[in-house]
C-alpha cells in the first residue's frame, strides 16, 4: 500500500505520446468534426497550436446542435522579438488568408493567429518555415519563446544579449522530429529518438526564460522561471546575473497558488550561459511535481524545497560554481515611445499597439512599410512594435508611410493607455473568465477620467488586465491590475511598480466596475493630494495604505 499520488492526465498522455506525436496526424483527418480529442489537445501545444472555439457563438451553436466553432490559435518561436520585413510580410499574408485576418502581437514577444481551420495548420505552418519561422514549443510543458530586450538604441551589446536569446532558445528546444514529420513531410524516424535534455515526458509544467538588460526590465525578467540580468563592465558583456523561480500564474481562491518573484542566485559569464540554462531546466524536469499541474512550475519546486536546496542541486549539474551576483539596477519596465537614434546612427520607431492586436488599415500600413523598410521589426515584451535600424536617409519615407496609415498614435495616446496591458480572453481563451482585450480600451477611458478629475492624467500608471488569474499579461507585477473572476467581474490588485520588481497585492476580491472606480477614486484624490515628489503610484500606495 502506498500514498504515492499518482500522474496527472497529462503526464500519462506526454508518455504514451512517441515523442509529441499521439495521433494528431489521424485526428487531423476525422472528416465529423473540426475538432480533435483532448489527448491531441494536449500534445498541439508542443506544436505551438491551442484547440479554441468561439465562445461568442457557443450558446447558439448549442441550441442548434452543432459543435462549437472550432479553430486553432498558433504561436510563433521567436527569440528576442526580432523578425525580418520578409518575415513580417509572410506572417501578414499566412493572417489575410489563412487566419482570421488579424496578428497579435503577444507579451512574450511572439505572433500569434487566431481562427486557423483544422485543414489549414499544415499550410499555415508551411509557408512560415519558407521564410525560417516556426512554432516548435511556442507552447506546452517546454521551454517557451525565450524574451530579451529588443532595444536597438543603446549599444552593440543588445544585439550581443539578442543573439543569447536566439541560442538559448536553440539550445532548449525539443529534439523530436515529431513536428517535421506532422507538418512539413519529414521523413519519419525509425526508432532510436530521444530527448536528452527532456526526457520521454518533458517537463511538468510551462518554462519561460527571459534575458534583461539593465536599465530597463521590459521583459519583467523577475516574473521568468529562469531569467538572465546583463552585467555590462567596461563598455563589455561580463556576464549575467541569473534568477529561478519567477511566475504569473495563480488560481482564485486556492491559498496553495500564488505569483512569485524570481531569486538571484549568482553570476555566469557568458560561456556558462546554456549549461546554466540547462541545469536549471533539468532540476525542474527532475523534481517538479507531476502529481498536480496547478502546483507544477519551477517556483512551487523553489517555494517548498528553499532556494539553498536548488542552488546546491543545480551547482551539482554544473561543472563551474556559481560566482557572486554583481550589482545592477532597473529603472523601468515599459517602451519609449517615437524616434530614437541608435548608436550606429540609425533610427528606430516604436509604435503603440493596443493590446497588441493589428487588423484593418494597420497592416496595411505595416505591409507597405514592410516593402520598402531596410531594417528590422523587433516586437515588444509590452506588445508594441519596433520599426528598427531606419537609414537616416529613409526616416521620412518611413514617418509618411506611419501617419498616412494613422500608426501614429503613440504621440497622442496617455501614459496610461500606453503602458497598458492585457490578455486576449474573451471571446477564443478557454480559460477567460472575464474580457480583457476588448474591455481594455473603456476602462482605460474610465480610469483616464478619475486621473483627469485629480490632475493626474500624465503619470506613467501601469494597468495591466487579464481574463483569468494564470497571468499572460503578467498583471501581478502592475500598479492597477484587473484579474477576471466572472463576466463583468475582477479581483483588484494594486501596489505594483514601474520596475517590475514588486509583485501587487489583492485589495478588492470580487467587483465589477463600479467597484473599481469607487476603489481607485479616493486613492487618486489621496495621491494628488499627499504623494510626495516625483513619486509613482504603486509607491504612494504600499507607503500609505
Amino acid at each position: 500500500m502506498t500514498d504515492k499520488k499518482p500522474l496527472t492526465e497529462v503526464e500519462k498522455v506526454k508518455a504514451a505520446s512517441h515523442l509529441l506525436r499521439g495521433t494528431i496526424a489521424q485526428s487531423f483527418e476525422v472528416p465529423e468534426t473540426l475538432g480533435i480529442p483532448p489527448s491531441d489537445g494536449h500534445l498541439m501545444k508542443f506544436h505551438g497550436s491551442y484547440l479554441q472555439d468561439d465562445r461568442d457563438l457557443r450558446d447558439e451553436r448549442a441550441q442548434q446542435k452543432l459543435e462549437p466553432a472550432y479553430s486553432f490559435m498558433l504561436r510563433t518561436r521567436l527569440p528576442g522579438g526580432v523578425c525580418s520585413p520578409t518575415q513580417w510580410l509572410a506572417m501578414d499574408a499566412i493572417s489575410q488568408k489563412l487566419a482570421n485576418g488579424t496578428l497579435r502581437l503577444t507579451t512574450r514577444q511572439a505572433f500569434q493567429l487566431h481562427g486557423i481551420l483544422r485543414g489549414d495548420m499544415k499550410g499555415v505552418i508551411g509557408e512560415m518555415q519558407q521564410v525560417m519561422l516556426d512554432s516548435i514549443a511556442a507552447c506546452g510543458d517546454v521551454n517557451r519563446n525565450v524574451m530579451c530586450n529588443p532595444n536597438p538604441v543603446d549599444s552593440s551589446l543588445h544585439h550581443e544579449a539578442s543573439q543569447w536569446a536566439v541560442r538559448l532558445s536553440e539550445h532548449l528546444l525539443p529534439k523530436s522530429r515529431a513536428y517535421y514529420e506532422l507538418w512539413l513531410d519529414g521523413e519519419k524516424v525509425s526508432g532510436g529518438e530521444e530527448e536528452p535534455l527532456y526526457g520521454a515526458t518533458y517537463l511538468p509544467r510551462k518554462f519561460k526564460v527571459g534575458l534583461a538588460i539593465p536599465p530597463h526590465n521590459d521583459v519583467d525578467v523577475f516574473s521568468q522561471d529562469l531569467g538572465f540580468i546583463a552585467i555590462i563592465e567596461a563598455g563589455q558583456l561580463a556576464g549575467f546575473n541569473v534568477t529561478v523561480g519567477g511566475g504569473m500564474g495563480a488560481s482564485h481562491g486556492d491559498p496553495a497558488t500564488f505569483p512569485r518573484l524570481g531569486d538571484v542566485i549568482g553570476f555566469v559569464t557568458p560561456e556558462q550561459v546554456l549549461e546554466a540554462a540547462a541545469g536549471v531546466l533539468t532540476v525542474q524536469r527532475d523534481f517538479g511535481d507531476r502529481t498536480n499541474r496547478k502546483h507544477a512550475r519551477l517556483k512551487y519546486t523553489i517555494a517548498d524545497r528553499g532556494i539553498a536546496w536548488f542552488v546546491k542541486e543545480l551547482e551539482a549539474r554544473l561543472s563551474f560554481t556559481l560566482g557572486p551576483a554583481r550589482a545592477f539596477a532597473f529603472d523601468h519596465s515599459g517602451d519609449t515611445f517615437g524616434w530614437k537614434e541608435g548608436h550606429d546612427g540609425r533610427w528606430h520607431l516604436t509604435l503603440h499597439v493596443e493590446s497588441g492586436r493589428l487588423a484593418g488599415q494597420a497592416l496595411v500600413g505595416l505591409r507597405e512599410i514592410a516593402r520598402v523598410h531596410q531594417g528590422d521589426f523587433r516586437l515588444t515584451s509590452n506588445q508594441n512594435l519596433i520599426i528598427a535600424s531606419v537609414p537616416a536617409g529613409e526616416r521620412a519615407a518611413i514617418d509618411s508611410l506611419v501617419k498616412q496609415h494613422g500608426l501614429d498614435g503613440y504621440a497622442r495616446a496617455t501614459p496610461l493607455k500606453q503602458r497598458a496591458l492585457a490578455c486576449v480572453a474573451m471571446p477564443t481563451c478557454g480559460l477567460a473568465m472575464a474580457e480583457a482585450e476588448r474591455y481594455l480600451p473603456a476602462l482605460t477611458e474610465k480610469v483616464e477620467e478619475l486621473l483627469s478629475k485629480f490632475g493626474l492624467e500624465e503619470e506613467p500608471i501601469s494597468m495591466r488586465i487579464t481574463g483569468c488569474p494564470n497571468g499572460c499579461a503578467r498583471p501581478y507585477l502592475a500598479e492597477i491590475a484587473l484579474v477576471g473572476k466572472a463576466p463583468g467581474r475582477y479581483a483588484l490588485y494594486l501596489g505594483g511598480d514601474l520596475k517590475g520588481q514588486r509583485l501587487n497585492r489583492l485589495v478588492e476580491e470580487n467587483v465589477d466596475e463600479a467597484g473599481v472606480m469607487a476603489t481607485l477614486e479616493p486613492l487618486f484624490a489621496a495621491y494628488a493630494r499627499s504623494r510626495q515628489p516625483q513619486e509613482p503610484f504603486g509607491d504612494f500606495f504600499v507607503r500609505t495604505a
